[in-house]
C-alpha cells in the first residue's frame, strides 16, 4: 500500500501540469523535494497538499507505525547511552536526575541517534556540568521517501510529548530547565512537541528547520514560535532545505543564513544545512557567536545590519530571557566558526 502511495506522489511530483520552471518559488508555491541521491524533485504546492491530506488520514488512522526510542547521556555515562521508556522502572534504573536541567535532542531525516550532530551537542552540553541529554531515536527519518518521513513528524513529536510529560508528573522534571533541540525535520518534531505538552517547555531550538512540505503560513503544522516560551532558530540553508522566513522569536542568520563559508559545490545545500548544528554545538560549549541586530530578516539575509555588534549570543543560554527579532552572525569558514572570544 505504502509503495502504491509512494509511486503515486511520484508521478504527481513528475505531472506535465507542474509549474514551469521560471515560476517556481521554493516554499511559496512548491516544493523542491530532496532525494535519497541529493537531487530534488519539484511539487506543485496544491498536489502535494492533497497528497498530505490523503496521507494525513492513513497516519491518524493508525495505519502506519512511528516507533520512537530515547536514549539518556549524563555526566555518569556520557558516551554511552542508557535506552529509557516512559515506566517508573526504566528511569529509576537510569541516571536521570530531576535536579538537573535537561536537554532532549532530536536529529533529521536519514540520520539516527549515533549522528555526529547529536555526539557534539550533548558533549557540548556535558562540558557545562550535570545535564539530562535525551537523545532521540525516530526510525521513520530514515523512510528511503523524505514524504514519508514528513507525515511521521507529527506522531513523532506526540510521543516526545508523551515522554516530557511522564518525566515532568511522575519524576518531577522540571519544564522550567527544558530546552527541546531539532535539527531540519527533527526542528518539527520538537515543535509538535511542544503543542502537545501539559504546561509550556521553557527553550525550543530550530537547527535549521525543514523546508521541503512545509508552508510558513500554516504554523500550526511546523515549528513556530508559539511552542514554547521561547523558539530560537539558526537558519543556515534558507530557501533550499531549510526556511529563509524567520522560524524563532530569535531567529539568527549566520552568513545571512542561505549558504555557509567552507561550504564549496554544495548543491544539494547538504553541508550548509548540516551546519546549523556544528555552529549550536560551538555555541554551546564557546558562547562565541556574536550578532547584529536587524531591522528585518531580509536585512539580515542581504547582511545589511551595519556592523555594531548586540549584546546577544547566538545560542546563549540566557536567550530566552531578552531576545527578540532577526540577527545576522558572521561566521568563520573553518572551527572556530564563531568570531568572538
Amino acid at each position: 500500500m505504502k509503495t502504491i502511495i509512494l509511486l503515486a506522489f511520484c508521478a504527481l511530483a513528475a505531472s506535465a501540469y507542474a509549474l514551469e520552471e521560471a515560476d517556481r518559488v521554493n516554499g511559496e508555491n512548491g516544493w523542491y523535494v530532496p532525494q535519497l541521491d541529493g537531487t530534488f524533485e519539484w511539487v506543485d504546492m496544491d498536489v502535494a497538499e492533497e497528497w498530505m491530506e490523503q496521507q494525513e488520514l492513513l497516519e491518524s488512522r493508525g495505519l502506519t507505525t512511528v516507533p520512537v526510542k530515547f536514549y539518556l547521556y549524563t555526566s555518569s555515562n556520557p558516551t554511552k547511552g542508557k535506552k529509557i521508556t516512559a515506566s517508573t522502572k526504566s528511569i529509576d534504573a537510569s541516571h536521570f536526575n530531576a535536579a538537573h536541567p535537561t536537554r532532549f535532542v532530536i536529529h533529521g531525516w536519514t540520520q539516527s541517534y549515533t549522528a555526529s550532530m547529536n555526539k557534539d551537542i550533548r558533549a557540548a552540553w556535558l562540558s557545562h556540568g550535570d545535564y539530562n541529554v535525551i537523545v532521540v531515536d525516530w526510525a521513520r527519518a530514515r523512510s528511503v521517501d523524505y514524504a514519508t518521513s514528513v507525515m511521521a513528524v507529527a506522531a513523532t513529536g506526540k510521543k516526545v510529548a508523551k515522554m516530557i510529560n511522564f518525566l515532568h508528573s511522575d519524576h518531577g522534571m522540571s519544564l522550567d530547565s527544558l530546552y527541546v533541540i531539532g535539527h531540519s525535520l527533527g526542528a518539527h518534531v520538537a515543535g509538535y512537541a511542544g503543542k502537545n505538552t501539559d504546561g509550556q517547555v521553557h527553550t525550543i531550538i530550530g537547527l535549521d528547520p525543514a523546508l521541503p512540505l512545509f508552508s510558513y503560513n500554516k504554523p500550526n503544522k511546523r515549528l513556530s514560535s508559539d511552542d514554547a516560551h521561547y523558539v530560537e532558530s539558526i537558519q543556515t540553508n534558507g530557501g533550499t532545505l531549510g526556511f529563509l522566513k524567520p522560524i524563532g522569536k530569535g531567529a539568527f542568520y549566520p552568513n545571512g543564513g542561505k549558504t555557509q563559508p567552507g561550504c564549496p559545490l554544495d548543491v544539494t545545500g547538504a553541508c550548509s544545512h548540516g551546519r546549523s548544528t556544528t555552529y549550536y554545538a560551538e555555541a554551546v560549549r564557546e558562547d562565541n557567536f556574536g550578532t547584529i541586530k536587524c531591522h528585518d530578516y531580509e536585512a539580515a539575509v542581504a547582511k545589511d545590519c551595519g556592523s555594531t555588534y548586540s549584546s546577544v549570543r547566538m545560542g546563549a543560554d540566557t536567550n530566552a530571557y531578552m531576545v527578540a527579532g532577526d540577527f545576522y552572525v558572521p561566521v568563520n569558514s573553518k572551527a572556530p566558526f564563531g568570531m568572538i572570544h
